[in-house]
């Protein structure tokens, strides 16, 4: 039980070590640009402070899926809940340090079978089941941004729950950040995938209204 409670403090360090917005956050906007296949499409964006999402300018329904899609995937990251709200049910145990010295976390209780990596306070490997698949990402970098990490530079891959077997190729992600109005946007997305490479570059970036800077990390 002691080895529970140590595992569970451990993972929760680094929970709360992760950046997330200011509950004050007030959405932003921004102008993209998206690079992919040779094609390029220019528009801008809103993200709500309710984390809603929206593209307009650009007349290509695949594109505006493609980037209202990243968009979505970086806000649900910035969403601050506590440990207790996210983990409550959950369950912690040690599992095998590997050869960099990360510490292997497994999960019991409603998030049975997951696994995550810690090193340096921060999260390096993900291992969950979500929505039938198991998404297995690993993070080689990092942002310090004085108020918690952001992955840098990562990579990801879906996999059958049952056969293990890969859905789709690896994917390999570099995410750049910049402050505006104290909180920290994503300026650039590149993401490489079997020899191809897709680039999403926000610049402009202008908050909704002024906002104080993020004082403190999540929790």
């Amino acid at each position: 039980m002691t080895e529970q409670i140590a595992a569970r403090e451990l993972f929760r360090a680094a929970y709360e070590n992760r950046y997330t917005w200011e509950k004050s956050f007030p959405g932003y906007s921004a102008d993209v640009l998206l690079t992919q296949g040779g094609e390029q499409f220019k528009g801008q964006i809103e993200v709500t402070a309710n984390l809603k999402a929206a593209v307009v300018g650009i007349d290509n329904a695949e594109a505006t899926k493609s980037i209202e899609g990243q968009l979505w995937e970086v806000a649900i990251h910035r969403i601050r809940r506590t440990f207790e709200e996210t983990h409550s049910n959950n369950t912690f145990e040690y599992g095998e340090n590997d050869e960099t010295g990360a510490i292997e976390i497994l999960m019991g209780g409603k998030a049975s079978g997951d696994k995550y990596k810690l090193r340096n306070n921060e999260v390096c490997m993900v291992h969950r089941k979500i929505h039938g698949v198991v998404v297995t990402i690993h993070t080689f970098s990092s942002h310090d941004t004085g108020a918690g990490y952001l992955s840098h530079r990562y990579d990801s891959i879906y996999t059958d729950p049952e056969t293990g077997e890969a859905k789709g190729g690896k994917s390999l992600f570099t995410d750049t950040y910049e402050q505006a109005g104290g909180f920290w946007i994503l300026s650039e997305r590149v993401i490489e995938e079997g020899g191809a490479k897709t680039t999403f570059a926000f610049s402009n970036i202008q908050m909704s209204a002024v906002a104080e800077p993020a004082a403190s990390v999540a929790g």
